[in-house]
């Protein structure tokens, strides 16, 4: 498979404090890679960097490579151009990334006029009503009507996801796509996602603390510690043979069937290989 991103040595600083250091990955064609860590390892700003989302605070350096083009240095307009029809992101939580004073389908509507000007407005309604029902929304016609406050945690990520894959993106960065979900709506946007993968043939980027979540969706995984990447490896190795103490720590902390409630859970140590 090709390369389709490729983040070399990226280095995120806001003042005297370094978020990320010298992070490097690659996700190939149709991959599945997860970036793994606790709240305020360095995840989501590394995503926000690969959108140029960023805050102008924010001091940059490294690369960012979507198919030979490097978007740290690309021109605005051409990484606008990118970002939503080459590059979607799914952001954390729907209700704030959702506008709740608009309708859902015109959200989703709006997001593929974003990138098609000449498509009319009826068109784009179609695009948006395929779009729900494509990601399992039962009664598109008339959900799409609904204000985000009128559906569910799960149908409000599903139409988060509607947005994300209206204009057919090769990558998607799904930044939490289950948190605050109940596990059974967990289990159903996880298989949705690696539906959609296959279907679409997309390549993924999942931002999760949850090892657990992670495993059933990512071909490998990249633990991030302090904003360094400190292990990389194939899901199932990673998993099965974990290289670093912190993964370690993170494996043994995800409570089990077998879990003795009786005592606390595992404590992730400080991390004195790094």
């Amino acid at each position: 498979m090709a390369e389709l991103l490729e983040v070399e040595e990226l280095t995120i600083r806001f003042g005297a404090a370094v978020a990320v250091s010298n992070a490097s990955l690659v996700i190939q064609e149709r991959e599945s890679l997860a970036l793994v860590g606790e709240s305020g390892s360095g995840k989501s700003v590394t995503a926000l960097a690969i959108m140029r989302l960023l805050p102008q605070q924010a001091r940059v350096s490294g690369h960012i490579f979507y198919r030979g083009t490097d978007l740290l240095t690309a021109p605005a307009g051409a990484v606008r151009k990118l970002r939503g029809s080459e590059i979607a992101m799914i952001f954390q939580e729907p209700m704030t990334a959702l506008n709740p004073v608009m309708r859902v389908g015109d959200q989703v509507a709006e997001a593929a006029l974003a990138h098609h000007r000449r498509m009319g407005r009826g068109e784009a309604w179609k695009r948006a009503l395929d779009g729900m029902r494509e990601v399992g929304i039962a009664g598109p016609e008339r959900r799409a009507r609904d204000y985000p406050h009128q559906l569910s945690g799960g149908q409000r990520q599903r139409v988060m996801i509607a947005m994300a894959l209206v204009n057919r993106p090769k990558l998607l960065i799904a930044d939490e796509p289950t948190t605050a979900l109940d596990v059974t709506v967990q289990a159903q946007i996880l298989e949705l996602l690696s539906d959609l993968r296959q279907r679409f043939g997309l390549a993924m980027l999942v931002i999760s603390h949850d090892l657990g979540v992670v495993a059933r969706v990512a071909d490998r995984i990249a633990v991030m510690y302090r904003g360094r990447i400190v292990e990389m490896a194939a899901t199932r190795d990673l998993i099965r043979n974990p290289q670093h103490s912190y993964t370690r720590g993170l494996l043994a902390a995800v409570p089990s069937l077998h879990t003795d409630r009786s005592k606390p859970l595992t404590v992730i140590s400080d991390g004195g290989e790094l």
